[in-house]
């Protein structure tokens, strides 16, 4: 069995601490399809959060994903206007 050593209110306030940061996100879609998103988290609702990339298109992800491991967060290397 599996063991998650954080929780998911303690998830949801990082995310929350990265909002309007770039990031770049790794996401495992399953059946190795692996993508990888660079953008910004524009906003955090308490199931969800939403990023939008940098062709603008706007993806939204659960807490537990990133509980999972089913993404993993990056720092993204982009700045603003650049």
């Amino acid at each position: 069995m599996r063991t998650i050593p954080q929780n998911i209110d303690l998830t949801k306030l990082q995310v929350k601490n990265l909002i309007g940061t770039p990031v770049k996100l790794k996401v495992n879609r399953g059946r190795n399809k692996i993508e990888f998103i660079e953008g910004k988290i524009e906003n955090a609702y308490p199931q969800i959060f939403t990023i939008r990339s940098y062709s603008g298109e706007l993806n939204s992800f659960s807490y537990s994903d990133v509980l999972a491991k089913n993404i993993t967060f990056f720092a993204s290397e982009k700045v603003k206007g650049v």
